[in-house]
């Protein structure tokens, strides 16, 4: 593994940069292309810690791409957004380090109008479902039987969309019902159909590989100059986007946290130790590494290739 992690993306000038995330810089290739680049930074609880995960932004973009094809071999007429993994002819011209750092955080996407609405589905009861089941025995305003335990399998995956706040800001869970007003109830029903039918996919998929996918965030874009047809867009079933458990653990622990391969474990860091939601937190250095070894275990069970670094 490199020792040092990229936190800040420079592409020297090359392209022009459109928008900075949590985690993803995305520059302007051309009117209809953008690349997307994916850094080490890793965010909890809507804040971004002073360090990065070393090589945590090439394991995003290498398993996006495996679902992004996975699921395009499985389900007729999803369409994404995923063009190519290869950094475009206007950094050629980078010194080769800098491109060799580049080209495994790297993906040209097509560039759509994005929903601003984030699609969640939950298969388990866990996280913020699992905090408002407790006050209200819901989960985003929708009804759930009595006498659930954290980590209960849900009788049929719930579609639980939120808000896809600015940056800086924080996302909030809302109703299908809202969902609706915000996106127009067409492309509500399309966007909570793609969903469910893609976790549905994904969760079988993970299950052969002993992983259970508790819950997931996908994002969607219209793509105005077809139709306006709805297309899976940005990251896919990532350890940063996601929850990933042991199936083999899963059932013993129930009614408790479950161990993971994702970011629950800085989550857990950063709340046992007072830390949730607090600005300008350096994560140390045995949390770094514990974190990169379930990021890098989540894309070797996903993908069933061993990770060989980037």
């Amino acid at each position: 593994m490199s020792s040092k992690a990229l936190v800040q993306v420079d592409l020297q000038g090359k392209l022009p940069r459109v928008a900075s995330g949590k985690v993803r810089d995305l520059y302007e290739i051309d009117n209809k292309t953008l690349l997307f680049v994916a850094s080490d930074r890793i965010s909890a609880y809507d804040v971004i810690m002073e360090n990065g995960i070393p090589e945590k932004g090439a394991i995003l973009t290498a398993v996006s791409i495996y679902w992004f094809n996975y699921l395009t071999s499985k389900i007729p007429g999803l369409r994404t957004h995923f063009l190519r993994a290869k950094l475009p002819e206007a950094l050629e011209s980078l010194p080769a380090d800098v491109k060799d750092t580049l080209r495994p955080r790297s993906m040209q996407v097509r560039k759509l109008e994005v929903f601003k609405v984030e699609s969640i589905v939950r298969g388990y009861i866990t996280g913020s479902g699992w905090a408002e089941y407790q006050k209200s025995g819901t989960v985003c305003g929708i009804k759930l039987p009595a006498g659930l335990v954290e980590g209960q399998k849900l009788e049929k995956p719930l579609w639980t969309p939120s808000t896809k706040a600015d940056y800086g800001e924080k996302d909030e869970n809302i109703s299908p019902a809202q969902a609706a007003e915000i996106l127009g109830a067409d492309f509500a029903r399309e966007i909570e159909r793609l969903s469910l039918e893609i976790y549905t996919a994904a969760a079988q998929r993970a299950e052969e590989v002993g992983i259970i996918l508790a819950d997931t965030k996908f994002e969607f874009g219209k793509d105005v100059e077809n139709g306006d047809k709805v297309v899976l867009i940005d990251e896919v079933l990532t350890p940063d986007s996601s929850r990933f458990w042991p199936k083999e653990t899963w059932e013993a622990n129930l009614g408790r946290a479950q161990p993971s391969f994702d970011k629950q474990y800085l989550r857990n860091w950063l709340t046992d130790n007072g830390l949730k939601g607090k600005e300008g937190v350096t994560v140390p250095e045995e949390v770094v590494l514990e974190t990169a070894k379930k990021y890098k275990e989540a894309y070797e069970r996903l993908t069933g290739q061993k990770w060989k670094g980037s």
